[in-house]
């Protein structure tokens, strides 16, 4: 029987794997659990919260002294990640990878991300050396990127692989953990 790695991608935070921490900085999706509309959700920029306190000035009383309103801010990107299938030491994709890739192509194409670019960023565990790890994940990237181009007519511009190698686990906990070999979409924001 074939060992299977997962590699993961970044979304949803109803589906979001509980006890994670570390580098992931968004939801993960499983197969069978993912939503077109909450990849949308997780991937499109978003406008940083402003919180304010409200004063009140009785009649006739002295208005206090307020500090200008800050400019506003720029959006800050998305993320999302799904847990990917991938062949042990192989960037090859599965069928479920690629059914869920199909998922990610429509979302891509959606009209509230169809103006960005995004970094595919790929991500390995720390069970091999660090430099295999650095050259796994950078293939786990290209084979998403070369899928989504070729399958679906994304834009190459578009979609920026990175090899991340093991340098940033989502679960640090576990460090063999399946979410630690993910591709991670980051949606770029200018």
């Amino acid at each position: 029987m074939k060992r299977i790695a997962w590699i993961g991608l970044l979304a949803a935070a109803a589906l979001a794997l509980p006890g994670i921490s570390g580098a992931q900085s968004g939801p993960m999706f499983k197969s069978g659990k993912l939503d077109e509309r909450a990849l949308v959700d997780a991937l499109a920029p978003h406008e940083p919260e402003i919180r304010t306190r409200s004063i009140r000035v009785a009649p006739g009383a002295q208005a206090p002294y307020t500090q200008p309103r800050p400019a506003a801010q720029a959006s800050s990107s998305g993320s999302a990640s799904l847990l990917i299938t991938f062949e042990t030491n192989s960037a090859e994709l599965t069928q479920r990878s690629k059914s869920m890739l199909d998922v990610m192509a429509r979302a891509l194409t959606s009209d509230r991300l169809a103006e960005f670019g995004f970094s595919v960023e790929g991500h390995a565990d720390p069970r091999g050396s660090t430099d295999l790890n650095a050259r796994l994940s950078q293939a786990r990237a290209d084979s998403v990127v070369d899928y989504l181009v070729t399958q679906h007519n994304i834009d190459r511009a578009r979609l920026k692989p990175v090899g991340k190698g093991d340098s940033e686990l989502a679960n640090s906990n576990n460090p063999a953990a399946p979410e630690n070999r993910r591709v991670t979409f980051r949606t770029q924001v200018e």
